[in-house]
């Protein structure tokens, strides 16, 4: 079983990485770009009996060590 796990920055909170993506894409032409937040994607592989058992596996690994909660949003995706 597979798990996605998407990281990103809250509402909010400075996203430099994105305005300079942003800038950049911009710069190159990109006009119709409003806004853009830069995250990240973790895919484990799990040794699960069913999804229910991976996604609250998943939320635990998240809440302690992904993602950094006070600061950062995550989304789960189990797939089978």
């Amino acid at each position: 079983m597979k798990a996605i796990v998407n990281v990103y920055l809250k509402q909010g909170v400075l996203d430099p990485q994105g305005k300079a993506t942003l800038h950049a894409l911009e710069s190159l032409g990109f006009t119709g770009v409003k806004d853009v937040r830069i995250g990240k994607q973790i895919v484990l592989e799990l040794d699960a009996s069913n999804a229910t058992e991976a996604k609250a596996e998943v939320e635990k690994m998240s809440q302690t060590l992904l993602a950094n909660t006070v600061i950062e949003d995550y989304n789960i995706e189990i797939v089978q």
